[in-house]
């Protein structure tokens, strides 16, 4: 029988998209030009380099752990409808913007995080926890896209659609198994914006975005999770601190 994965009912993307307006460009907003701006463009004067109550200096900050669910970047190059989404994007009147210099630095992590926050020491992973994981089994998923969100309006991804097993959304059962609230958003983030966008620009962004919103680019099984360690959000200097195993 043929896999049923959760539907956009069930997860956050609609409410959580960049809103364009008609004849309205789109501005790289504060909290990008504090995290990634300055990974991708360290010299444009829009780079917000430290703001207070945050960790950030430079785009860089104290080492951060997440649970993230990993995709292949040799699996999602080599689906056809991924390479006609990349060459339409590498066609758009925007190409120039896109920091196509960072994609190859952070190739090997690619990934959509499941559990953030956990903290700036390496955490232990109980037994139980890795049992419960192991017990589950691998799991299925939809990569589709591009998704443009509300926050950090400058970067680009891919969007994450879990499969159900039993009528729920397996990603809630890992976050659940690791004892964290369950969430509704997964994100594969791939392309960052060097420049905010004019409103020609923007509206063939949108409109590359709700052409491609339904289309599936690949279809994956997870063997297992990794525990990430990063010191910048595009984890450009990030390692695979743990595998956390799901067979």
């Amino acid at each position: 029988m043929a896999d049923t994965f959760c539907s956009d009912d069930a997860l956050a993307y609609e409410r959580s998209r960049t809103h364009f307006a008609p004849g309205q460009g789109m501005m790289l907003d504060d909290a990008y030009r504090l995290a990634h701006l300055p990974l991708v463009a360290p010299h444009d004067p829009r780079v917000i380099a430290a703001k207070d109550g945050t960790p950030y200096d430079k785009g860089r900050h104290p080492t951060a752990y997440s649970v993230v669910l990993p995709v292949s970047a040799d699996a999602l190059e080599a689906s056809p409808a991924y390479r006609a989404l990349d060459a339409e994007m590498r066609a758009a009147p925007f190409a120039r913007k896109v920091a196509w210099h960072v994609m190859g630095r952070r190739r090997q992590r690619l990934h959509a995080t499941i559990c953030g926050g956990l903290g700036s020491e390496l955490p232990a992973i109980e037994a139980s926890r890795r049992s419960a994981l192991a017990e589950l089994g691998p799991i299925r998923a939809e990569i589709r896209g591009p998704f443009s969100g509300n926050v950090n309006r400058g970067r680009l991804y891919l969007r994450v659609y879990p499969a159900l097993r039993d009528g729920a959304n397996l990603l809630h059962t890992v976050q659940r198994a690791l004892g964290r609230p369950t969430t509704d958003l997964y994100v594969v983030g791939l392309w960052n914006l060097m420049d905010d966008l004019d409103a020609g620009e923007a509206a063939i962004l949108a409109s590359m975005i709700e052409r491609w919103w339904s289309r599936t680019l690949l279809q994956v099984e997870v063997g297992e999770l990794w525990l990430l360690g990063a010191r910048d959000d595009l984890v450009l200097d990030g390692e695979i601190s743990d595998r956390l195993r799901l067979r």
